[in-house]
């Protein structure tokens, strides 16, 4: 009893001489709480319905303190769009003291700051990926050959309830193996299976309420708590990949590039250890970054776009009637068939805003004191895009909460891809994003933006 009374008066304590203050100007939110700040008004598991209920009440940009750092989040189209095209440079940072940032060290490309290292990363990844095939023919092949590998293990399902997650999860995780390492693995191997494990086993880690006590509550981070398992599952991936690196290292031949790694260390050797951004180790994070952005978020996608169709008859007979029209008896459909396939596209297209796997893109980080709605953002605020607020926005959307092709329909019935779709984020930065539909049989890859 006495013990709890001591505990109550520290805390009164704590919450008047501790009291957090918003700077000047600065947009308005909650009380915060002291040490904690706005964690006990987040439900950890959902955030998501908090954030409307705020939203409702403080308007579209409005602040949070984790712990006794503040945070803006920003909701709908055009607050987004302020920070992250209007004010690129502005919010261009990532912040440096949360889990995953500790994580991955500030490298690679997710997590790395705007600057030279991130510029020239980024700009190789996108021209490799690029002559590897991406939006041409060769990768259309690596597709399709990935497509008939699920189609033999639904097959081999028929019949047997199953959940097609995991399946989905190998298949998009193949595609980006064939595009880094330059090979595929069959489903079974169980090294390819132990990674995606590992990968799944820190992404639950890290989205989940460990994470969040290691970013609120500094003084834990040297307690052995389970959140240090995710850093020795990062070590295990890490690994991995350095061993990948090692193998073409010594098979390689300079100039003739099989995939990724080795036009990767192809650079290596062309800019030298001069002043250059690109080495072993940044190489290994850039790999990491690639492998774990296109395959969660293109897992989960295909798994919307199934149920959404199971439960959506109509769609999906439309959508069948459509593709037969144009294959006019292929067996399967090319990538460059999207354009006489109007409602394919928008269904496609449908299934990645509903699917909403990024629902808060990647944390931002002011790099210099700037303004956003009229409001005062110091430097070193955090701030989180709300991308799941703009793929469901009243106003931008025909049907904001209802899983409905003709969002993407103009009234012609011709394809059409509103300003408000931004699945991963908005601005310069892009991510290599696989979209899937089952019902014609193939993955189309285009390139979005991205966090």
């Amino acid at each position: 009893m006495i013990g709890s009374v001591v505990l109550l008066l520290v805390f009164l304590l704590l919450f008047f001489f501790i009291r957090v203050r918003r700077p000047k100007n600065f947009p308005p939110g909650p009380r915060p709480l002291p040490i904690l700040g706005n964690l006990l008004q987040l439900d950890h598991v959902n955030p998501l319905k908090d954030l409307e209920r705020l939203k409702r009440r403080y308007g579209n940009v409005f602040s949070l303190y984790i712990g006794s750092q503040p945070v803006v989040v920003l909701n709908g189209l055009e607050a987004v769009r302020e920070a992250l095209v209007t004010r690129t440079a502005e919010f261009s940072g990532r912040p440096n003291h949360l889990m995953i940032s500790d994580i991955s060290e500030g490298k690679g490309v997710i997590m790395a700051d705007f600057g030279s290292s991130w510029r020239d990363h980024r700009r190789f990844a996108l021209t490799t990926l690029r002559n590897f095939g991406l939006g041409k023919r060769s990768m259309e092949d690596r597709i399709l050959e990935e497509v008939s590998h699920i189609c033999s293990a639904l097959e081999r399902n028929a019949g047997s309830s199953m959940d097609p997650q995991h399946l989905f999860h190998l298949a998009a995780s193949n595609i980006i193996c064939s595009l880094i390492y330059g090979e595929r693995f069959e489903y079974d191997n169980p090294v390819f299976l132990a990674l995606i494990s590992r990968i799944q086993d820190l992404t639950k880690i890290a989205i989940g309420p460990w994470a969040m006590l290691y970013d609120i509550i500094p003084a834990l981070r040297s307690l052995p708590l389970p959140f240090k398992k995710a850093f020795h599952i990062y070590d295990e991936i890490k690994e991995h990949a350095q061993k990948a690196v090692t193998s073409h290292k010594s098979s390689r031949v300079s100039g003739e590039p099989r995939d990724l790694i080795d036009c990767y260390l192809d650079q290596i050797d062309m800019t030298g250890d001069g002043g250059s951004t690109f080495n072993d180790a940044q190489m290994v994070f850039l790999l990491i970054d690639l492998f774990i952005a296109g395959t969660d978020t293109t897992s989960n996608t295909l798994r919307c776009a199934m149920l959404h169709l199971m439960t959506n008859q109509h769609i999906q007979e439309r959508c069948h009637r459509e593709i037969e029209d144009v294959l006019e008896g292929r067996s399967y459909a090319l990538f460059e068939d999207r354009h006489a396939m109007p409602y394919v596209q928008a269904m496609i297209h449908e299934s990645q805003r509903m699917a909403d796997t990024v629902p808060l893109s990647v944390f931002h980080m002011t790099s210099c004191n700037t303004q956003l709605q009229g409001y005062q953002l110091p430097q070193g605020t955090m701030v989180i895009p709300n991308l799941s607020s703009v793929l469901h926005e009243e106003g931008q959307w025909k049907f904001p909460q209802e899983f409905n092709p003709d969002n993407f329909l103009n009234e012609a019935g011709e394809f059409v891809k509103p300003e408000a779709f931004l699945p991963f984020s908005a601005g310069t930065e892009s991510e290599v994003e696989l979209e899937g539909d089952r019902e014609r049989g193939c993955i189309e890859i285009e390139q979005e933006r991205l966090c």
